[in-house]
């Protein structure tokens, strides 16, 4: 009907347009889906086959690399005495010291051997690929938490932290766990949920301050999806923080270092695919496979905000401070399992295990290298070899650092080791002195020059001796000098 100031028109559709989704995830199911469809025993095996590939995984050959530099810092401080606990712990990185402090009540109870030192490493990322599995079957499906928890457990880097006396699988698992409990302290912000997420933020912190990076990925998620909760979510994260913030600002104070890092440059970012996943093709692959995820529903973008906010604020921080390290970002890995299980998911299961497959067997040779006596990137066991089987009776030794000196106190007999050349009461001198060692070993780690300084043991070395012969053990350089003529520098 028209007249001169009015024309109806008929309505002639929905007044909003919609936008269809390519994966069909958007059309009205008429059926009970296929996760629903399947048995109990399929939630179960989606936590149960990851823990069980990565504890098989992550328990071969757990202790025949040597301990590395860092992990020898973890010896110390697990056999140190009491006493003495508190120096010990001074020169070291400031965030360490809760973990090196969980360390030594282990030690205390099942030895500080190096696979012993290792188990709590192996307990946790075994827990955390379960977690990854359960954390995808309650997402996606129970097949789509198969293949993550499969997927993240055959990754290289995830059974190599498990094998490292270090914090790095601990904060995988708080990482996993804090994400798991996020979406019911988002749908029912009660004090019973924000409890325990709290208290998995609080783990992350103390693990590694650094990952604390998760809760911009989580904020992302909250005001993106869960906007009302955000006030109650943001108290929770700040009063889970404040012991982390603490501890922090006591190390401040006290002069104690923080983690090593590098500023960010395009060699630190063409590495660190290779260095987070272990192989730099699994890496390629991985993030392939995760932009399938798309489009970003509420699942799919809690785990892209996890893979990818923390690493791009990491990214602006090392701009201007040195903090970039690939291990830091370990705890987005997860992320990135589920993401890629999401995609293969879509696939057949032919084509799902095929992925799989291709991902376990890029990762092999990694797999098999880190296992290696010198797996770790270092060989101390071979230079205990070295200076246990030559040592004479009168050698004195030089340390270029402490890692030099742990190394021999770890897998050298006190009964079999050169004198400490700065502690013992006989001068530095020539072979031809009496009262002179007439044999040197300098340690130090890397494969620098030696004589390593410019100190006065240095330069009397230089004076007064000669070198006879240079071993380079993966990550440490080992010479020995006698006495006769000056040293070449």
């Amino acid at each position: 009907m028209m007249d001169a100031d009015t024309m109806v028109l008929p309505r002639l559709g929905p007044a909003e347009v919609g936008v269809e989704d390519p994966w069909g995830e958007d059309r009205p199911r008429r059926g009970p889906t296929r996760g629903a469809r399947r048995p109990p025993r399929w939630r179960v095996a989606a936590w149960l086959l990851p823990a069980l590939l990565t504890a098989g995984l992550g328990g071969v050959g757990l202790g025949v690399p040597g301990l590395r530099a860092e992990e020898l810092d973890t010896w110390r401080a697990a056999t140190a005495p009491w006493r003495g606990l508190r120096s010990a712990l001074a020169g070291d990185e400031i965030t360490l010291a809760p973990y090196h402090l969980l360390i030594r009540g282990w030690a205390a109870l099942f030895g500080a051997a190096d696979p012993a030192l290792r188990v709590p490493s192996l307990l946790a990322m075994t827990a955390a690929a379960a977690l990854v599995g359960a954390l995808a079957a309650r997402m996606f499906t129970p097949g789509t938490g198969v293949l993550a928890g499969l997927l993240f457990a055959a990754l290289p880097t995830s059974t190599r932290y498990a094998q490292e006396a270090q914090p790095h699988a601990l904060a995988v698992f708080a990482a996993v766990l804090a994400t798991w409990l996020l979406p019911p302290v988002l749908d029912r912000a009660g004090a019973r949920r924000l409890a325990p997420y709290a208290g998995a933020v609080l783990l992350l912190g103390l693990c590694q301050p650094v990952a604390l990076l998760l809760l911009a990925g989580h904020g992302w998620v909250v005001l993106a999806f869960r906007r009302a909760a955000s006030a109650r979510w943001l108290a929770t994260v700040v009063l889970a923080a404040l012991p982390v913030a603490a501890l922090l600002w006591s190390g401040v104070r006290a002069g104690a270092r923080f983690a090593p890092g590098v500023r960010v440059d395009p060699a630190a970012l063409v590495t660190t695919p290779r260095d987070l996943f272990g192989v730099a093709a699994v890496g390629a692959l991985l993030a392939g496979l995760a932009l399938f995820s798309l489009p970003l529903r509420y699942a799919a973008a809690i785990c892209t905000a996890w893979a990818l906010v923390p690493a791009l604020g990491l990214l602006l921080v090392a701009r201007t401070v040195p903090v970039w390290s690939p291990a830091v970002l370990l705890f987005t890995v997860p992320a990135w399992a589920v993401l890629g299980a999401a995609a293969l998911s879509r696939l057949r299961a032919g084509w799902a295990v095929a992925g799989l497959a291709a991902v376990a067997l890029a990762g092999a040779p990694a797999q098999a290298a880190a296992r290696a006596p010198d797996g770790h990137g270092q060989d101390p066991r071979r230079v205990a070899a070295i200076v246990e089987g030559l040592a004479q009776r009168g050698d004195g030794v030089l340390y270029a650092d402490p890692t030099a000196r742990t190394l021999l106190a770890r897998y050298v007999p006190a009964d079999r080791r050169p004198a400490d050349v700065p502690t013992d009461p006989r001068p530095l001198a020539c072979a031809g002195c009496p009262d002179g060692h007439r044999r040197l070993w300098v340690i130090r780690s890397g494969t620098g020059a030696v004589p390593p300084g410019d100190g006065p043991a240095e330069r009397a070395l230089r004076a007064g001796y000669r070198p006879a012969q240079v071993w380079r053990p993966t990550g440490f350089t080992v010479a020995l000098f006698v006495g006769g003529r000056p040293a070449s520098a």
